[in-house]
C-alpha cells in the first residue's frame, strides 16, 4: 500500500527521484500510464497485471471500453531508476500530466500519482472540492470507513 505525499524536481532531460519509500515498495520496474485528472498513474508489476486482466475482460464492442482501453494502455512505460534512485518520464507522459519543474509523488493506496506540483495545490484547495460531503457519500458505498 502506498501513502504519502513527496516533492522533486524534474531535471533537463524529464528525469525525476522516484521517492525512496516507494521503490522499496514498487521493485526494480514498475508501469508509469496516463492517469485520470491530468496526473500519472504507477504501479507495480503486479499490480498491473491485475488491471491488464480485468481490463481485458471488457467488452471490445463497448465504444467507451475501447476508448478507455486505448487512453490508458498507448501511454503506459515500464519505468527502471537508474542508480540514483531516478526515473525518465516520456515527453508525451509529461505533457499528459502538465508536468514542468516541480513534481509532487502521493501515495494512494495500491497505485502512486504524480502530479504537477502547482495542479496538485489548486486541486487541494479547490473550493469546490468538499471532503466532509465526499466522507458521508462513501458510506453509502459500505466501505466500513
Amino acid at each position: 500500500m502506498f501513502s504519502g505525499e513527496y516533492q522533486y524536481n524534474l531535471d533537463a532531460k524529464g528525469r525525476v527521484f522516484m521517492p525512496s519509500k516507494f521503490r522499496e515498495t514498487l521493485g526494480d520496474k514498475f508501469i508509469v500510464t496516463k492517469g485520470l485528472d491530468h496526473c500519472l498513474f504507477v504501479y507495480s508489476a503486479e499490480e498491473w497485471e491485475r488491471i491488464e486482466k480485468r481490463m481485458q475482460k471488457l467488452p471490445f464492442t463497448s465504444k467507451e471500453a475501447r476508448a478507455f482501453t486505448r487512453f490508458f494502455f498507448s501511454g503506459a512505460i515500464e519505468a527502471e531508476p537508474d542508480k540514483q534512485g531516478r526515473i525518465l518520464l516520456s515527453q508525451s507522459l509529461r505533457d499528459h500530466a502538465g508536468l514542468k519543474k516541480e513534481v509532487t509523488f502521493i501515495g494512494v493506496s495500491s497505485r502512486i500519482e504524480i502530479w504537477d506540483k502547482e495542479k496538485w495545490d489548486n486541486y487541494l484547495n479547490d473550493p469546490d472540492i468538499n471532503y466532509e460531503t465526499m466522507a458521508e457519500k462513501m458510506v453509502e458505498f459500505d466501505l466500513d470507513l
